[in-house]
């Protein structure tokens, strides 16, 4: 993260934008000195600023380096959505030793991942690794599964608790039935036993 020096933290920002051909909107900054002179001579303000570009290209040059230090080739596209959220998207030599069995290694990658970046950049970060449409299709196969479950629930009008599964499989299958009548979902356990329950919701029938 490039620190830049200034009397005021507008000037800095000015400068920030232009040296990342970007606007003063798009950048976040962090106060790390301020220096009050006397009647406001030698005032000076030290900050940290990047902006959204910054933090797509940590994330690619933390990835080259991983995958520089194993010997494996890989092809590395980030994208941002509108939530600020960032999509990593890698198709690598062997992907299916990054993948690992049910995916293990792969949500084991996406954590180092996340927290590198958001101790880098002091905030954090939504990140989610795909391994050349691994993802796609896990999200595909969960969430029919789940709409099965839940039209059984419908029709028992007893609730059913899936296998344990990442935040992002669950936060997959709640959008998928979030329209879905009689039919609400919860998150219940804690770690890597954390699951999804489906609820026979009567007073949601719309």
């Amino acid at each position: 993260m490039k620190t830049y020096t200034g009397k005021h933290i507008d000037d800095i920002l000015k400068e920030a934008a232009a040296d990342k051909n970007t606007t003063v909107e798009n950048l976040t900054y962090h106060i790390v000195e301020e220096v009050s002179g006397f009647l406001g001579l030698g005032t000076k303000v030290t900050a940290e600023v990047y902006s959204n570009g910054d933090i797509a290209e940590f994330m690619k040059d933390y990835l080259r380096t991983y995958f520089d230090n194993i010997h494996m080739g890989a092809e590395i596209d980030i994208r941002m959505d509108d939530d600020d959220f960032y999509h990593v998207n890698i198709d690598a030599e062997n992907n299916a030793i990054l993948i690992g069995k049910n995916g293990q290694t792969l949500q084991a990658l996406n954590n180092v991942l996340k927290s590198a970046v958001s101790s880098e950049f002091k905030k954090r970060i939504g990140v989610l690794i795909d391994i050349n449409g691994y993802k796609k299709d896990k999200y595909h196969k969960i969430c029919s599964l789940a709409h099965r479950v839940a039209k059984s629930v419908q029709r028992t009008k007893t609730d059913a608790v899936l296998d344990p599964m990442p935040a992002d499989e669950r936060k997959a299958i709640h959008n998928y039935l979030a329209n879905m009548k009689y039919v609400s979902t919860v998150s219940e356990g804690e770690g890597k036993e954390r699951r999804l329950k489906i609820v026979y919701n009567p007073s949601k029938d719309e």
